[in-house]
Order: C-alpha cells, then sequence, then structure tokens
C-alpha cells in the first residue's frame, strides 16, 4: 500500500532540489501536491518535470503572511485538505563574518527562515487535519555553528524552537512537528556556499568539506525526500517535537 494515499501534502521551496525530489516521491507514494515558491517560471518547469495530474503550484513568498493565507486557500480550493506541510523554504545568505555581514541580507534570512516557518505554523496548521504531519526543513547548522554563515546558522537555531513550541502546542490535535537537519546536500545551495567560502576554487572547497564528513561525501536530494516521507507517512505517528539529522555523520555527538 502506498504510504501517502489520499494525502494532501504542501511543499514550499517546491522547485527546489529538495523540494521537487520530495514532491516526486510523495506522487510517487500516493499524495497530492501543492507546490510552492517564489519564482512562477521556475515551478511551471517543476510541474510539467513531475508529470502528474494530483500536483498544482502557488506562487508565493512564505515570509508574508497574504502569501501564506493565500497558498493555504488554494490547497483548499484545490484538494479540499492538507494533512502534510513540507515547510521547505530557505535560503543561505551570504558568506561573510559577523563584523562584515549585511543587515539587510541578515533580515531576508531571517526573514524566509524563520519567519517562513512560523507562519506555516501560525496559519497551515490551523487548517491542517487533525493527526497531520509538519517537517521542517532546518540544518546541521541548527545543531552546530559555521564561521562565516552567522546568519543561516541563526536561522536554523531558531527554527529548532520554534518546532519545540510548535509541538507542544498542536499535541492535542495530534499535528506532529518535526525537523529534518540535513548537512551539505549536492545541491544549488551548497554551490553557492562553496563559492562564497573560494570563489576561485569552489571545487576544491567542496573537496574540504566532504572531507570533514565521516561517510564522507554530500547527501543527495533524494535522501533528504526519503527522511521527509518517513515523517510525512503514518510509519512516524508517535515521533514529535525532535530532529532528524541527516548528514553522514558530520555533526554526530
Amino acid at each position: 500500500m502506498k504510504k501517502l494515499k489520499n494525502k494532501v501534502a504542501i511543499i514550499t521551496g517546491g522547485s527546489g532540489g529538495i523540494g521537487l525530489a520530495t514532491a516526486k516521491l510523495f506522487l510517487k507514494e500516493g499524495a497530492k501536491v501543492m507546490l510552492v515558491d517564489l519564482s512562477e517560471k521556475q515551478l511551471i518547469e517543476a510541474v510539467a518535470a513531475l508529470k502528474s495530474e494530483h500536483v498544482a503550484f502557488t506562487s508565493a513568498d512564505v515570509s508574508k503572511r497574504e502569501d501564506v493565507e493565500h497558498f493555504t486557500e488554494e490547497t483548499l480550493k484545490h484538494f479540499g485538505k492538507i494533512d502534510i506541510l513540507f515547510s521547505n523554504a530557505g535560503i543561505e545568505g551570504v558568506t561573510l563574518p559577523i563584523t562584515e555581514y549585511p543587515d539587510e541580507m541578515y533580515q531576508k534570512v531571517m526573514d524566509v527562515n524563520v519567519k517562513g516557518v512560523w507562519l506555516g505554523c501560525a496559519v497551515v496548521v490551523p487548517k491542517m487535519t487533525d493527526g497531520g504531519s509538519v517537517i521542517i526543513t532546518s540544518s546541521v547548522a541548527g545543531v552546530q555553528g559555521s564561521p562565516n554563515l552567522g546568519a543561516y546558522v541563526a536561522s536554523k537555531h531558531a527554527v529548532q524552537g520554534i518546532t519545540r513550541v510548535a509541538a507542544l502546542e498542536f499535541a492535542s490535535r495530534r499535528i506532529r512537528i518535526n525537523t529534518i537537519n540535513p548537512g551539505p546536500v549536492n545541491n544549488r545551495m551548497m554551490r553557492s556556499i562553496e563559492a562564497g567560502f573560494s570563489p576561485e576554487n569552489p571545487d576544491e572547497m567542496q573537496k574540504a568539506f566532504e572531507a570533514g564528513i565521516p561517510l564522507g561525501r554530500y547527501a543527495e536530494n533524494e535522501e533528504v525526500a526519503q527522511m521527509a516521507l518517513f515523517l510525512a507517512s503514518d510509519n512516524s505517528k508517535y515521533i514529535t517535537g525532535v530532529k532528524h539529522i541527516i548528514d553522514g555523520g558530520m555533526a554526530m555527538d
């Protein structure tokens, strides 16, 4: 039996690497999916790539309440309910020390990565089916520090706090709320971070990052999607308020 049969999922950051890989897997497992992202062009391309009648899209800025309200209502109109929220939209910001970090970029990172999650809990979750699942993309940056990525690290630590509070507040409705905490993932964001650390030689930066991972490589988008599937499915129905690290051993205690 398909693990998400008759379930409806919203995926923010839906046209990016992790979001698109997760949408593909959710659809395979029987879900109906609403993709949410900023770029309508990229969303159209993502929907075309998925080749499914059970996917729709809404262009939105997750840091704006009116946009979150809009994609929530669009999902309800299109599919009739919401069982799963994958709050996956996020940005990395720039690679600079705290003393040089631009205030406007710090605020942008916090707006997308923190306020976006906050609004998902405040706006979407109240409209969800009892017993549903919220999955939030955090990072190993939510459990440890990293020089020159201060805004990103701060935002992902904040996400852990929101998750714990929301898990308690929505527990009476059996809505479970958890984070996925990937290490480096082989996608656009890591290309940006590598170039930020070493503009002249990003490939060598990737090798340096990989050398710090016990399993010796980055995660693939599809591997993160598998964790999202577990948390979205009834296989995780007694798990809430905790982080799920998928990092090849990078942040092990």
